[in-house]
């Protein structure tokens, strides 16, 4: 890569999605998106499921679909990465959801997008820098408990990087939001794992510059 290509920044990221997810853009292709993957949970009924449910069985697929589509695009989202198969026969109740870009002003003239990293983490609970494909990011992570009146129906574990796209003008930020449902009781241990896993996706993030 040249000097002049360094300077230039790149217009999308690549992030690769764990073996039995699927990836819905938000933007453009989303209902044919969609379509596939609801098919595909079909198809994947277990053998002996009553075939006059099957109608039923899609339709609440569908509907569940399009509430998290509506959900991630209310918060900015452009990708939506799901689970849509079954690990060792559970279905996992997460998701991941890349914003669209945002432009946040220099902390100061001369300065650059690491001062607003440093603001931020000086804020957020749990904050720590990452790197990313040679770009440093923040990370936090918290558990959201159930509020109704805030709109959170569910208790969730939500792991987030805030990453600085590189050489943009005006600055430009792009976040990645990882949640997972918290169902009463359940082992902790079993939310670090998917953290885990979360985390080793957004270690597979690299830029575009094609």
């Amino acid at each position: 890569m040249t000097t002049a290509e360094h300077r230039r920044a790149p217009n999308g990221f690549n992030l690769v999605p764990p073996p039995g997810w699927d990836v819905i853009p938000l933007r453009t292709g989303t209902e044919e998106a969609m379509d596939r993957i609801v098919r595909k949970a079909v198809a994947q009924l277990p053998v002996g499921f009553p075939k006059d449910d099957i109608p039923k069985a899609r339709l609440k697929l569908t509907q569940e679909m399009k509430k998290v589509v509506r959900r991630a695009r209310a918060k900015g989202g452009m990708t939506l990465y799901l689970p849509t198969e079954r690990l060792h026969g559970v279905a996992l109740p997460v998701s991941i959801v890349a914003s669209e870009p945002i432009e946040i002003p220099r902390v100061r003239p001369n300065s650059g997008p690491e001062a607003v990293l440093a603001a931020l983490a000086s804020v957020t609970p749990g904050a720590e820098t990452r790197e990313l494909d040679a770009t440093a990011a923040l990370r936090s992570e918290r558990d959201v408990p159930a509020d109704a009146a805030q709109g959170v129906d569910v208790a969730h574990r939500r792991v987030e990087y805030f990453v600085p796209v590189p050489d943009s003008a005006p600055d430009q930020y792009l976040t990645f939001s990882f949640s997972a449902l918290i169902a009463p009781g359940s082992d902790p241990a079993f939310y670090d794992t998917l953290v885990e896993l979360f985390d080793a996706v957004m270690g597979t993030f690299r830029w575009s510059y094609a």
